[in-house]
């Protein structure tokens, strides 16, 4: 089979997949993502070279747990900070200039909060109003779908200036740009026709999808040049692992929950 063409079944099917279980329920939105985050712990296994036994086991844990504190607020903070501070500490593993294997506590700390804690964060973003609430968690993809679209299609037709090119030989500050740009008109017509939060809110959230979306992007492309492969998976052909397809995401979400945190707060 042609491989354009296989790409992109497989990438409708996960679309399809994403949106069906986003929309049919809360409970099959909770199930769709738990599945996928076993599937990138043991990717994120294979990258480390970590036996992914007690990992998966951790993971399922923690998700089954966290998510059964839907209504503790305190909780939801505490999840929050780890995320973020394991955040701070992957942005400066992606700026360090040695590419040296992670020792085991630095395994661990990444699994637990540069996978498994995001994906909790995922899963509780379209609770945010209380109620459950599909269009947020997919408005999100759809504008990191945009920035990922729009910064290739850019980068490919202008591209010029590598954006850093010791992690991501491909990436350009004008596909960044491009990106950038297109993700701010799609929170614009998303909060239109979707009946969201305020313009100011979506163009906010595109901003962050954007930036954190591509830092996301090459943190995960640092594990794998460091592992020295392309992709984190084959489960979706063409398109690489779960990883590979949500790298931006699970770096977007503890950035957009604290954005809501911080706006219930307020006001």
């Amino acid at each position: 089979m042609n491989s354009t063409l296989t790409r992109a079944i497989s990438g409708a099917v996960y679309i399809v997949l994403l949106i069906s279980a986003t929309f049919y329920s809360s409970n099959s939105f909770l199930l769709f993502f738990g599945i996928l985050l076993l599937i990138a712990v043991t990717e994120f296994c294979k990258l480390v070279h970590l036996k992914n036994i007690v990992p998966i086991a951790i993971s399922a844990g923690l998700f089954i747990l966290c998510n059964l504190s839907n209504t503790i607020k305190t909780n939801d903070i505490l999840i929050l900070l780890a995320t973020l501070l394991v955040s701070v500490k992957a942005i400066v593993f992606l700026f360090d200039k040695k590419n040296k294997p992670l020792d085991s506590l630095s395994k661990y700390v990444y699994l637990i909060g540069y996978i498994v804690l995001p994906f909790v964060l995922i899963t509780k973003i379209p609770f945010v109003e209380n109620n459950y609430n599909p269009n947020i968690i997919l408005s999100i993809f759809i504008l990191i779908w945009v920035n990922d679209t729009f910064a290739f299609l850019v980068g490919k037709t202008f591209g010029k200036h590598k954006l850093f090119e010791k992690v991501s030989p491909k990436k350009t500050i004008e596909g960044f740009v491009g990106g950038f740009i297109f993700s701010i008109f799609a929170g614009i017509i998303l909060a239109h026709f979707l009946m969201l939060q305020s313009y100011f809110h979506w163009v906010f959230i595109a901003i962050l999808a954007s930036v954190f979306g591509t830092l996301g992007d090459l943190v995960e492309s640092k594990f794998k040049r460091i592992a020295n492969v392309k992709d984190s998976g084959t489960i979706m052909p063409g398109h690489g692992g779960v990883l590979d397809r949500l790298d931006s995401v699970i770096f977007v979400a503890p950035i957009v929950f604290l954005f809501y945190q911080i706006i219930y707060y307020v006001s």
